[in-house]
């Protein structure tokens, strides 16, 4: 019954799951090289297509964290504040894996693990601290209205660098590590680096709402189980 009662989300459970293989097949075997990158290089900057999916991910979680604070700063509600808790966990991970991927992407690409002269980096370092003090916070506060209220409000201002990291480039300048890739007449990629591309930021955001609506229902079981302990 459980299982028929949630076959869709198994069923995109499984698409997300071929999609990350299809998506890596795509990435190194069927993109083409990209103009000016041989050897190690070439190889290292089909990185790209998993670096970038990442970080569109982990801005459309905080998102969802951002518009979850507000909602439970306005309304109330402890699903709210469970939203707003899972997306960031989730948000995390995948700003990890490109803060991570970055510099394996950039050395042999550019030469440079990191540099504190390209904003964009910087700035992708904040936004990683933020939302990792963001779940020390909830750590920390014990109690339980207080932490989902200080949470919400760090939520919602974290989220205001999401548009300084995206636009760090255009406003700042951009560096041998990030140069433009989307204009205002769109990818500045091959057509088909471009659908490589648009096929893994799909399959990656699929994963995500796979992942946030098994965490959400994980901590809802969590209330539940609790709630029946504080009854016996």
């Amino acid at each position: 019954m459980a299982l028929r009662k949630d076959g869709w989300l198994w069923a995109l459970g499984l698409l997300s799951f071929v999609g990350i293989l299809v998506a890596g097949y795509l990435a190194l075997v069927w993109a083409p090289p990209a103009e000016g990158f041989v050897g190690e290089a070439e190889l290292a900057q089909r990185i790209f297509y998993f670096h970038v999916p990442a970080a569109w991910t982990g801005f459309l979680a905080f998102f969802v964290t951002f518009v979850a604070s507000v909602a439970y700063l306005w309304k109330g509600g402890r699903k709210w504040d469970i939203l707003a808790a899972s997306s960031a966990e989730i948000g995390l991970v995948f700003t990890t894996m490109v803060v991570v991927t970055g510099p394996i992407w950039a050395k042999p690409t550019w030469g440079v693990w990191w540099t504190w002269s390209d904003p964009k980096l910087v700035t992708a370092a904040i936004l990683w601290l933020i939302y990792f003090g963001y779940m020390m916070l909830r750590r920390m506060v014990e109690d339980d209205a207080r932490r989902a209220r200080f949470a919400a409000v760090l939520g919602i201002i974290g989220f205001a660098d999401v548009p300084i990291v995206f636009g760090a480039a255009r406003w700042w300048g951009q560096s041998v590590a990030h140069p433009i890739v989307v204009s205002g007449g769109g990818f500045d990629v091959a057509p088909r680096m471009l659908t490589v591309l648009m096929f893994s930021l799909a399959v990656f955001t699929l994963m995500y709402i796979v992942i946030l609506t098994l965490r959400v229902r994980a901590e809802h079981l969590a209330d539940a189980v609790e709630s029946l302990k504080t009854r016996e």
